[in-house]
């Protein structure tokens, strides 16, 4: 499986962001997608999931304020991301759930300014 994420950028606080996530490969093997962030000294942490079940997980800092959707005909997975903080600034991350263990994509830089 291979992931190409798109979205991200500069953005004041307050603002709203979309993140993109396009699946390729064998898709069919994917269990889950969703993403993570990094923020510059800190570990790589869950942002959301969303399941083939269709369930969805957020971490709690970004719940109500961030949401998951899923297109399973164009196999992407979308992050809308609204009342950005600064503290939501990180390279986020796509990921997807397959058999063998995770799929990573590239990272793409979201900046939150105060």
């Amino acid at each position: 499986v291979q992931l190409q994420a798109s979205g991200g950028g500069l953005v004041q606080a307050g603002g709203s962001l979309r993140l993109s996530c396009a699946a390729s490969g064998s898709v069919s093997s994917i269990r889950a997608m969703g993403w993570y962030r990094q923020a510059p000294g800190k570990q790589r942490e869950l942002v959301a999931d969303t399941y083939n079940s269709g369930d969805t997980i957020y971490t709690d800092s970004v719940k109500g304020r961030f949401t998951i959707t899923r297109d399973n005909a164009e196999n992407t997975v979308y992050l809308q991301m609204d009342s950005l903080k600064p503290e939501d600034t990180a390279v986020y991350y796509c990921e997807a759930l397959i058999p063998t263990g995770t799929a990573w994509g590239q990272g793409t830089q979201v900046t939150v300014s105060s």
